[in-house]
């Protein structure tokens, strides 16, 4: 289903804009990766999620009503809350992976180059992505590996420190091995000689990362160069054996060799475990670091929700802003309006020959009447009509405070230094 509903990138603008098209869609923005299609829109207050689940069946030539049943819909306060948690990784199968913040930025911007991006979208990501950041650097939500290429990269990382300048040998070429390529690559390891049993499939794997493509015979005359050793092959027999690895350390003079076996069945025989100057991990030792992560990561998880609640409330107060907007931007012009007017007169008074002194006093009375003239009216009436609600809000709204008043109606007497 996720492959049906999938969204290739190269056409993503042009979905959105569609989607743009349709009757009470302001704004439009969509996640989509491997495991989640996901569209945020901004819609007419009469609007419901049925004009999204429309464009969503209709776009991938589905039965909406087939659809309906492996939908979540959000709305308001409730759908802040999901992007805030998506985008640090608190809504992933793997608990604060972090590739999802990128692909959250990618949904961003082809929302922006599209059009569809407006005012409330473009400020709820960017708040999301600021989130995200807040989480990261706040709690341990991604500081621990939670899969078996990250873990071993982690480990190989707590024994070397730095990994530019040393030299991984990689055995296999499959998904695991190309993952841990990748991590290595990241952590700055740039020297990699790839074995496989099948000489194609290495050479794609160390085109890709810059390094040397090696049949499986050719092993023990290699070995002696690998600082790291990652073994994930299919191989039903060990391919490295205690004394060739014996034979490595002494070419290399006991410098240490750090190897993971992750292959099962093993592709490093168990006595290898035994020699000095080798660390040697397998897949459950992996195993054992992957959940002490993970429970870390839960426990950061519930901080981080913390986090997140109160930022989805600020982000709600911003929103429920705009609804004052138009309204601060009348008056605004209307004030400008009024001081335009008595400006003009006051400038024509001047040059009539009218002292600055004058003038001044004339702009000050003047302005300030025209601008009280409104809300004192409003203000009389509401007193006249023992409108107490009203005169609570103006009293609010003007902050007029009763003892700041009278304070300044009847001064308090100062005390006089005695000589």
């Amino acid at each position: 289903m996720r492959e049906r509903l999938a969204f290739p990138v190269d056409g993503l603008q042009q979905a959105l804009q569609t989607l743009a098209e349709r009757p009470g869609v302001r704004e439009a923005a969509v996640i989509s990766t491997c495991n989640r299609t996901e569209v945020y829109t901004v819609m007419e207050p009469v609007s419901n999620a049925d004009t999204v689940l429309h464009w969503l069946a209709g776009s991938h030539a589905v039965d909406p009503e087939w659809l309906r049943p492996y939908l979540y819909v959000h709305q308001g306060r409730d759908a802040v809350l999901h992007l805030l948690r998506v985008i640090p990784g608190l809504d992933s199968l793997v608990l604060g992976e972090p590739q999802i913040g990128g692909q959250a930025r990618t949904a961003h911007l082809e929302a922006a180059h599209a059009g569809t991006l407006g005012q409330v979208l473009d400020r709820l990501f960017q708040h999301g992505f600021a989130v995200s950041k807040q989480v990261r650097t706040e709690t341990g939500i991604g500081a621990n590996p939670v899969s078996v290429a990250f873990a071993a990269v982690s480990l190989a990382r707590q024994i070397f420190g730095p990994l530019d300048g040393y030299t991984a040998l990689l055995l296999g070429a499959g998904e695991t091995i190309e993952l841990t390529a990748r991590h290595l690559r990241q952590q700055g390891l740039t020297r990699f000689i790839v074995a496989n049993r099948t000489r194609e499939r290495a050479q794609e794997l160390a085109a890709e990362h810059g390094g040397d493509a090696i049949p499986l015979s050719e092993l023990p005359d290699r070995l002696p160069e690998a600082d790291i050793v990652i073994a994930s092959t299919a191989s039903p027999l060990p391919l490295l054996g205690k004394g060739s690895v014996e034979r490595a350390l002494r070419k290399r003079r006991r410098r240490p060799i750090f190897m993971v076996d992750i292959a099962v069945p093993r592709d490093i025989e168990p006595e290898v475990d035994e020699l000095d100057d080798v660390y040697l991990y397998t897949v459950d030792d992996l195993q054992d670091v992957i959940q002490e992560n993970l429970r870390s990561r839960r426990h950061a998880a519930r901080e981080a929700e913390e986090i997140i609640e109160l930022q989805a409330d600020r982000f709600m107060v911003w929103l429920r802003s705009l609804n004052t907007v138009p309204d601060i931007r009348r008056f605004r012009e209307s004030a400008e309006a009024h001081r335009d007017v008595v400006l003009d007169r006051a400038l024509r008074r001047l040059g009539n020959g009218e002292t600055p002194e004058e003038t001044l006093r004339y702009l000050a009375y003047s302005l300030t009447n025209r601008l009280l003239h409104g809300p004192t009216t409003r203000l009389r009436e509401a007193g006249e009509q023992n409108d107490k609600a009203t005169l609570a809000c103006a009293r609010h709204l003007l902050d007029l405070n009763d003892n700041d008043v009278d304070e300044r109606r009847h001064p308090l007497p100062t005390a006089k230094r005695k000589p």
